[in-house]
Protein backbone atom coordinates (compact mmCIF):
# COMPACT_ATOMS: atom_id res chain seq x y z
CA UNK A 1 0.00 0.00 0.00
CA UNK A 2 1.58 3.00 -1.21
CA UNK A 3 1.85 5.50 1.94
CA UNK A 4 0.53 9.47 1.02
CA UNK A 5 3.69 11.90 1.49
CA UNK A 6 4.23 13.46 4.84
CA UNK A 7 3.03 16.87 5.65
CA UNK A 8 5.71 19.21 4.64
CA UNK A 9 6.44 22.27 6.63
CA UNK A 10 3.78 24.80 5.08
CA UNK A 11 1.56 25.02 7.94
CA UNK A 12 2.75 28.62 8.86
CA UNK A 13 2.83 30.24 4.81
CA UNK A 14 0.49 32.56 5.52
CA UNK A 15 1.90 34.31 8.76
CA UNK A 16 5.71 35.78 9.53
CA UNK A 17 5.90 33.49 12.39
CA UNK A 18 6.00 29.50 13.18
CA UNK A 19 2.29 28.00 14.17
CA UNK A 20 3.44 24.73 16.21
CA UNK A 21 -0.24 24.15 17.10
CA UNK A 22 -1.02 24.31 13.20
CA UNK A 23 1.85 21.72 12.06
CA UNK A 24 1.00 19.29 14.91
CA UNK A 25 -2.53 19.16 14.18
CA UNK A 26 -1.37 18.82 10.20
CA UNK A 27 1.01 15.97 11.51
CA UNK A 28 -1.65 14.22 13.80
CA UNK A 29 -4.37 14.26 10.80
CA UNK A 30 -1.89 12.58 8.50
CA UNK A 31 -0.89 9.88 11.32
CA UNK A 32 -4.67 9.05 11.70
CA UNK A 33 -4.67 8.66 7.88
CA UNK A 34 -2.05 6.04 8.16
CA UNK A 35 -4.07 4.21 10.84
CA UNK A 36 -2.57 6.00 13.87
CA UNK A 37 0.75 5.20 15.36
CA UNK A 38 0.44 1.56 14.87
CA UNK A 39 0.19 1.96 11.02
CA UNK A 40 3.34 4.17 10.61
CA UNK A 41 5.55 1.29 11.57
CA UNK A 42 9.19 1.99 13.07
CA UNK A 43 8.83 5.59 14.75
CA UNK A 44 12.48 5.87 13.72
CA UNK A 45 12.08 6.05 9.99
CA UNK A 46 8.98 7.49 10.35
CA UNK A 47 11.04 10.80 11.98
CA UNK A 48 13.54 10.65 9.22
CA UNK A 49 10.91 10.88 6.27
CA UNK A 50 9.79 13.90 8.61
CA UNK A 51 12.96 15.42 8.22
CA UNK A 52 13.40 14.64 4.43
CA UNK A 53 9.93 16.27 3.87
CA UNK A 54 10.68 19.21 6.10
CA UNK A 55 14.47 19.59 4.51
CA UNK A 56 13.40 19.47 0.88
CA UNK A 57 10.46 21.59 1.72
CA UNK A 58 12.75 24.99 3.14
CA UNK A 59 15.08 24.31 0.57
CA UNK A 60 12.11 24.42 -2.45
CA UNK A 61 11.35 27.57 -0.17
CA UNK A 62 14.38 28.99 -0.60
CA UNK A 63 14.95 28.30 -4.45
CA UNK A 64 11.26 30.09 -4.33
CA UNK A 65 13.04 32.94 -2.82
CA UNK A 66 16.14 33.02 -5.23
CA UNK A 67 14.16 32.79 -8.51
CA UNK A 68 11.06 35.12 -7.47
CA UNK A 69 8.50 32.71 -8.58
CA UNK A 70 6.68 29.25 -7.18
CA UNK A 71 7.29 26.10 -8.98
CA UNK A 72 5.14 25.57 -12.38
CA UNK A 73 4.15 29.40 -11.67
CA UNK A 74 3.66 31.32 -15.08
CA UNK A 75 5.45 34.11 -13.57
CA UNK A 76 9.06 32.45 -14.28
CA UNK A 77 8.65 32.20 -18.11
CA UNK A 78 11.29 34.39 -19.90
CA UNK A 79 12.65 34.94 -16.30
CA UNK A 80 16.34 34.05 -17.57
CA UNK A 81 16.93 31.09 -14.63
CA UNK A 82 14.67 28.55 -14.08
CA UNK A 83 14.39 25.07 -12.02
CA UNK A 84 16.93 21.82 -13.29
CA UNK A 85 16.06 19.17 -11.17
CA UNK A 86 17.35 18.13 -8.69
CA UNK A 87 20.04 16.45 -7.17
CA UNK A 88 19.98 14.02 -4.53
CA UNK A 89 22.67 13.91 -1.31
CA UNK A 90 22.89 12.05 1.79
CA UNK A 91 22.72 14.38 4.85
CA UNK A 92 23.23 13.39 8.37
CA UNK A 93 22.76 14.81 11.91
CA UNK A 94 21.58 13.44 15.08
CA UNK A 95 18.69 12.56 13.70
CA UNK A 96 20.34 9.76 11.76
CA UNK A 97 21.27 9.90 8.07
CA UNK A 98 18.50 10.55 5.00
CA UNK A 99 18.87 11.05 1.36
CA UNK A 100 17.07 14.21 -0.09
CA UNK A 101 16.65 15.93 -3.25
CA UNK A 102 18.22 19.69 -3.31
CA UNK A 103 16.59 21.69 -6.21
CA UNK A 104 19.03 23.23 -8.90
CA UNK A 105 18.89 26.09 -11.23
CA UNK A 106 20.05 26.48 -14.74
CA UNK A 107 22.76 28.85 -14.16
CA UNK A 108 24.34 27.50 -11.21
CA UNK A 109 23.75 30.36 -9.04
CA UNK A 110 21.25 28.99 -5.96
CA UNK A 111 23.17 28.63 -3.30
CA UNK A 112 21.19 27.27 -0.19
CA UNK A 113 21.75 27.78 3.30
CA UNK A 114 19.39 24.94 5.21
CA UNK A 115 22.05 22.56 3.47
CA UNK A 116 24.43 24.25 2.08
CA UNK A 117 26.30 23.10 -1.27
CA UNK A 118 29.26 20.35 -0.56
CA UNK A 119 27.67 20.29 3.22
CA UNK A 120 26.44 16.49 3.93
CA UNK A 121 25.92 17.40 8.20
CA UNK A 122 23.62 19.55 10.06
CA UNK A 123 24.06 21.28 13.33
CA UNK A 124 26.69 20.46 15.61
CA UNK A 125 26.88 16.77 14.05
CA UNK A 126 30.89 17.40 12.50
CA UNK A 127 31.36 19.03 16.28
CA UNK A 128 30.62 15.59 17.69
CA UNK A 129 33.25 14.00 15.25
CA UNK A 130 36.04 16.80 16.30
CA UNK A 131 34.73 16.50 19.61
CA UNK A 132 35.61 12.45 19.52
CA UNK A 133 38.35 12.44 18.00
CA UNK A 134 39.96 15.48 20.05
CA UNK A 135 38.97 12.87 23.37
CA UNK A 136 41.50 10.70 21.67
CA UNK A 137 39.23 8.26 20.02
CA UNK A 138 40.64 6.39 16.40
CA UNK A 139 38.37 7.01 13.07
CA UNK A 140 37.52 3.77 14.02
CA UNK A 141 36.33 4.06 17.19
CA UNK A 142 34.53 6.86 15.85
CA UNK A 143 32.69 4.88 13.48
CA UNK A 144 31.64 2.50 15.42
CA UNK A 145 30.20 4.82 18.26
CA UNK A 146 28.04 7.02 15.27
CA UNK A 147 26.40 3.35 14.16
CA UNK A 148 25.96 2.40 17.69
CA UNK A 149 24.04 5.53 18.72
CA UNK A 150 22.83 7.04 15.33
CA UNK A 151 22.81 3.94 12.84
CA UNK A 152 24.72 6.38 10.58
CA UNK A 153 27.64 4.80 8.36
CA UNK A 154 30.24 7.07 7.80
CA UNK A 155 33.63 6.30 6.03
CA UNK A 156 37.15 7.37 7.65
CA UNK A 157 37.17 10.29 4.57
CA UNK A 158 34.01 11.45 6.27
CA UNK A 159 35.71 12.17 9.29
CA UNK A 160 39.10 13.18 8.09
CA UNK A 161 36.81 16.39 6.35
CA UNK A 162 35.08 16.88 9.18
CA UNK A 163 37.90 17.19 11.20
CA UNK A 164 40.30 18.95 8.57
CA UNK A 165 38.00 22.17 9.08
CA UNK A 166 40.14 22.60 12.42
CA UNK A 167 43.20 23.02 10.32
CA UNK A 168 42.18 26.88 9.62
CA UNK A 169 41.57 27.06 13.26
CA UNK A 170 44.88 26.11 14.21
CA UNK A 171 46.45 28.25 11.85
CA UNK A 172 44.74 31.18 13.23
CA UNK A 173 45.48 30.68 16.75
CA UNK A 174 49.39 29.97 15.85
CA UNK A 175 49.07 33.54 14.55
CA UNK A 176 46.71 34.86 16.96
CA UNK A 177 48.49 38.12 19.28
CA UNK A 178 49.72 37.61 22.80
CA UNK A 179 49.98 39.90 25.66
CA UNK A 180 52.85 42.16 25.73
CA UNK A 181 54.48 40.59 29.01
CA UNK A 182 53.70 37.28 30.77
CA UNK A 183 55.02 36.87 34.40
CA UNK A 184 56.10 32.70 34.06
CA UNK A 185 56.00 30.92 31.08
CA UNK A 186 56.48 27.02 31.24
CA UNK A 187 58.08 25.29 28.37
CA UNK A 188 57.67 21.44 27.97
CA UNK A 189 57.60 18.57 25.66
CA UNK A 190 56.07 15.35 24.87
CA UNK A 191 57.26 12.52 22.41
CA UNK A 192 54.60 11.22 19.82
CA UNK A 193 55.44 8.63 16.75
CA UNK A 194 55.05 10.23 13.55
CA UNK A 195 54.77 8.17 9.91
CA UNK A 196 57.72 10.37 7.63
CA UNK A 197 59.29 9.31 4.17
CA UNK A 198 62.02 7.61 6.56
CA UNK A 199 59.75 5.73 8.04
CA UNK A 200 58.19 6.21 11.82
CA UNK A 201 60.16 8.84 13.69
CA UNK A 202 60.14 10.01 17.24
CA UNK A 203 59.07 13.93 16.98
CA UNK A 204 59.05 16.09 20.15
CA UNK A 205 56.01 18.67 20.52
CA UNK A 206 57.20 21.03 22.35
CA UNK A 207 54.11 22.98 24.20
CA UNK A 208 54.76 26.58 25.75
CA UNK A 209 52.28 27.69 28.57
CA UNK A 210 51.97 31.13 29.52
CA UNK A 211 50.75 32.65 32.96
CA UNK A 212 49.07 36.02 31.97
CA UNK A 213 48.82 38.97 34.48
CA UNK A 214 45.86 38.51 35.31
CA UNK A 215 46.82 34.78 36.89
CA UNK A 216 45.59 32.88 34.03
CA UNK A 217 47.15 29.99 31.47
CA UNK A 218 47.16 29.85 27.78
CA UNK A 219 49.32 27.90 25.89
CA UNK A 220 51.20 30.12 23.37
CA UNK A 221 51.78 27.83 21.14
CA UNK A 222 52.96 24.14 20.05
CA UNK A 223 56.34 23.29 17.93
CA UNK A 224 57.10 20.08 16.63
CA UNK A 225 60.55 18.91 16.20
CA UNK A 226 62.86 15.91 15.47
CA UNK A 227 66.03 17.43 17.40
CA UNK A 228 66.13 20.48 19.81
CA UNK A 229 68.82 23.04 20.06
CA UNK A 230 69.80 26.57 20.31
CA UNK A 231 68.52 27.93 17.31
CA UNK A 232 65.19 25.62 17.46
CA UNK A 233 64.43 27.49 20.81
CA UNK A 234 65.71 30.98 19.10
CA UNK A 235 63.13 30.12 16.39
CA UNK A 236 60.68 29.79 18.96
CA UNK A 237 61.39 32.92 20.93
CA UNK A 238 61.43 35.07 17.86
CA UNK A 239 57.91 33.59 17.11
CA UNK A 240 56.47 34.63 20.38
CA UNK A 241 57.90 38.19 20.06
CA UNK A 242 56.65 38.79 16.27
CA UNK A 243 53.34 37.78 17.88
CA UNK A 244 53.17 40.81 20.67
CA UNK A 245 55.25 39.02 23.93
CA UNK A 246 58.26 41.81 24.51
CA UNK A 247 59.24 40.29 28.13
CA UNK A 248 59.03 37.23 29.73
CA UNK A 249 60.03 37.63 33.66
CA UNK A 250 60.36 34.06 34.74
CA UNK A 251 60.68 31.01 32.25
CA UNK A 252 60.63 27.51 33.93
CA UNK A 253 62.06 24.50 31.85
CA UNK A 254 63.35 21.27 32.12
CA UNK A 255 66.88 21.60 31.25
CA UNK A 256 66.34 21.51 27.65
CA UNK A 257 69.26 21.63 25.37
CA UNK A 258 70.02 25.13 24.05
CA UNK A 259 66.96 26.44 26.03
CA UNK A 260 69.45 28.92 28.19
CA UNK A 261 71.27 30.65 25.49
CA UNK A 262 68.14 30.85 23.03
CA UNK A 263 66.30 32.72 26.66
CA UNK A 264 69.46 35.01 26.55
CA UNK A 265 69.33 36.23 22.99
CA UNK A 266 65.76 37.13 22.68
CA UNK A 267 64.82 38.03 26.18
CA UNK A 268 67.82 38.60 27.83
CA UNK A 269 66.22 40.22 30.84
CA UNK A 270 64.43 36.82 32.05
CA UNK A 271 65.05 34.54 34.68
CA UNK A 272 65.71 31.22 33.75
CA UNK A 273 64.54 28.39 36.43
CA UNK A 274 65.17 24.62 35.57
CA UNK A 275 62.59 22.44 36.90
CA UNK A 276 64.11 21.05 40.22
CA UNK A 277 61.55 17.49 40.40
CA UNK A 278 63.36 16.69 36.86
CA UNK A 279 66.28 17.34 38.54
CA UNK A 280 65.68 15.23 41.39
CA UNK A 281 64.56 12.52 38.61
CA UNK A 282 67.67 12.94 36.29
CA UNK A 283 70.30 12.61 39.48
CA UNK A 284 68.39 9.55 40.78
CA UNK A 285 69.03 8.01 37.58
CA UNK A 286 72.79 6.80 38.63
CA UNK A 287 71.18 5.82 42.27
CA UNK A 288 70.71 1.90 43.15
CA UNK A 289 67.14 0.98 44.20
CA UNK A 290 68.27 -0.08 47.64
CA UNK A 291 69.75 3.62 48.10
CA UNK A 292 67.49 6.04 46.16
CA UNK A 293 64.90 6.89 49.28
CA UNK A 294 67.76 7.80 51.56
CA UNK A 295 69.12 9.83 48.58
CA UNK A 296 65.97 11.71 47.76
CA UNK A 297 65.22 12.57 51.89
CA UNK A 298 68.67 14.20 51.84
CA UNK A 299 68.10 16.10 48.38
CA UNK A 300 65.40 17.48 49.62
CA UNK A 301 67.54 19.70 52.00
CA UNK A 302 68.67 21.48 49.04
CA UNK A 303 65.61 22.57 47.26
CA UNK A 304 63.57 22.73 50.79
CA UNK A 305 66.13 24.75 52.20
CA UNK A 306 64.86 28.73 53.20
CA UNK A 307 68.01 30.16 51.28
CA UNK A 308 70.42 29.32 48.41
CA UNK A 309 73.30 29.76 51.06
CA UNK A 310 71.32 26.74 53.13
CA UNK A 311 70.93 25.03 50.03
CA UNK A 312 74.63 25.23 48.97
CA UNK A 313 75.21 23.28 52.65
CA UNK A 314 72.80 20.95 52.00
CA UNK A 315 74.47 20.47 48.67
CA UNK A 316 77.64 19.60 50.14
CA UNK A 317 76.58 17.80 52.90
CA UNK A 318 74.71 15.10 49.91
CA UNK A 319 78.14 15.14 48.46
CA UNK A 320 79.96 14.14 52.20
CA UNK A 321 78.09 11.27 52.11
CA UNK A 322 76.75 10.52 49.01
CA UNK A 323 79.81 12.05 46.13
CA UNK A 324 82.22 8.91 46.67
CA UNK A 325 79.31 6.45 45.60
CA UNK A 326 77.37 8.88 42.95
CA UNK A 327 79.64 11.07 41.98
CA UNK A 328 77.50 11.95 38.52
CA UNK A 329 74.54 12.55 40.62
CA UNK A 330 76.13 15.00 42.63
CA UNK A 331 77.74 16.92 39.81
CA UNK A 332 74.29 17.13 38.05
CA UNK A 333 73.67 19.17 40.79
CA UNK A 334 76.72 21.45 40.44
CA UNK A 335 76.76 21.70 36.35
CA UNK A 336 73.37 23.37 36.47
CA UNK A 337 73.26 25.26 39.44
CA UNK A 338 72.78 28.72 39.10
CA UNK A 339 69.77 28.33 36.77
CA UNK A 340 68.23 25.31 40.10
CA UNK A 341 68.61 27.73 42.09
CA UNK A 342 66.82 30.61 40.56
CA UNK A 343 63.63 30.39 42.92
CA UNK A 344 65.37 31.36 45.83
CA UNK A 345 65.16 34.74 44.71
CA UNK A 346 61.70 35.09 45.38
CA UNK A 347 59.12 34.87 48.09
CA UNK A 348 57.81 31.80 49.45
CA UNK A 349 54.57 31.88 47.59
CA UNK A 350 56.37 32.76 43.76
CA UNK A 351 58.64 29.34 44.53
CA UNK A 352 55.91 27.00 44.78
CA UNK A 353 55.09 28.31 41.20
CA UNK A 354 58.07 28.32 39.63
CA UNK A 355 60.37 25.79 41.11
CA UNK A 356 58.72 23.16 39.30
CA UNK A 357 56.84 22.47 35.69
CA UNK A 358 54.00 20.85 37.64
CA UNK A 359 51.60 23.25 35.74
CA UNK A 360 52.55 22.00 31.87
CA UNK A 361 53.87 18.35 33.17
CA UNK A 362 49.94 18.14 34.14
CA UNK A 363 48.71 19.22 30.75
CA UNK A 364 51.04 16.72 28.79
CA UNK A 365 49.56 14.24 30.87
CA UNK A 366 46.63 14.92 30.00
CA UNK A 367 47.26 15.16 26.05
CA UNK A 368 49.75 12.00 26.96
CA UNK A 369 46.57 10.05 27.83
CA UNK A 370 44.46 11.45 24.67
CA UNK A 371 47.25 10.48 22.32
CA UNK A 372 47.77 6.66 23.84
CA UNK A 373 45.41 5.14 21.61
CA UNK A 374 47.11 6.36 18.67
CA UNK A 375 50.14 4.44 18.33
CA UNK A 376 51.55 6.16 15.29
CA UNK A 377 50.08 9.71 13.25
CA UNK A 378 50.43 9.91 9.97
CA UNK A 379 52.30 13.40 9.45
CA UNK A 380 52.60 16.54 11.70
CA UNK A 381 49.80 18.19 10.61
CA UNK A 382 47.53 15.41 12.14
CA UNK A 383 49.94 15.68 15.76
CA UNK A 384 48.34 19.40 16.02
CA UNK A 385 45.28 18.88 15.05
CA UNK A 386 45.06 16.39 17.63
CA UNK A 387 46.63 18.52 20.44
CA UNK A 388 44.75 21.30 19.73
CA UNK A 389 41.86 20.19 20.27
CA UNK A 390 42.77 18.31 23.61
CA UNK A 391 43.89 21.89 24.64
CA UNK A 392 41.20 23.97 23.15
CA UNK A 393 38.93 21.13 25.39
CA UNK A 394 41.36 21.69 28.49
CA UNK A 395 41.50 25.39 28.50
CA UNK A 396 37.74 25.67 28.67
CA UNK A 397 37.86 24.88 32.44
CA UNK A 398 41.10 26.93 32.98
CA UNK A 399 40.80 29.49 35.91
CA UNK A 400 42.89 31.87 37.59
CA UNK A 401 45.38 30.56 39.68
CA UNK A 402 45.06 30.43 43.64
CA UNK A 403 46.18 33.65 45.93
CA UNK A 404 47.84 35.36 42.48
CA UNK A 405 46.95 38.33 43.49
CA UNK A 406 49.28 38.24 46.43
CA UNK A 407 51.85 37.01 43.84
CA UNK A 408 51.49 39.44 41.80
CA UNK A 409 52.15 42.13 44.39
CA UNK A 410 55.58 40.39 44.85
CA UNK A 411 56.49 40.31 41.39
CA UNK A 412 55.46 44.11 41.07
CA UNK A 413 58.36 44.61 43.79
CA UNK A 414 60.60 42.89 42.74
CA UNK A 415 60.42 43.43 38.85
CA UNK A 416 59.54 47.01 39.18
CA UNK A 417 58.73 48.81 36.26
CA UNK A 418 59.05 45.74 33.94
CA UNK A 419 55.43 45.02 35.39
CA UNK A 420 53.92 47.87 36.84
CA UNK A 421 53.28 49.50 33.58
CA UNK A 422 51.47 46.65 32.23
CA UNK A 423 49.30 46.31 35.43
CA UNK A 424 48.46 49.86 35.23
CA UNK A 425 47.67 49.23 30.94
CA UNK A 426 45.23 46.24 32.44
CA UNK A 427 43.29 48.49 34.84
Amino acid sequence: MKTSPLPAVEAAETTTAWDSQAFKQQLLEHVRSQGGSQGLGNPKLFFNRLVKDALETLLEAEMEDHLGYAKHAPAGRGSGNSRNGSTAKTVRGDFGQVRIETPRDRDGSFDPKIVAKRESSLGDFAEKIISLYGRGMTTREIEEHLLEMYGIEVSAQFISRATDQVQQQITEWHARPLERLYPVVYVDGLRVAVRTEKGVVKKCVYVVLGVSTTGRQEVLGLWIEETEGARFWLKVFNDLKARGVSDILILCGDGLKGLPEAVAAVYPKTDVQLCVVHQVRNATKFVSFKDRKAFCADMRGIYAAPTVEAAAVALDCLADRWGARYPMSIQSWRTHWDSLTTFFKYPVELRRIVYTTNAIESLNAQLRKNIANRKVLPHDDAVLKLLFLNIRNFSNRWTKRQHWDIVMNQLSIIFGDRLRAEIIDNL
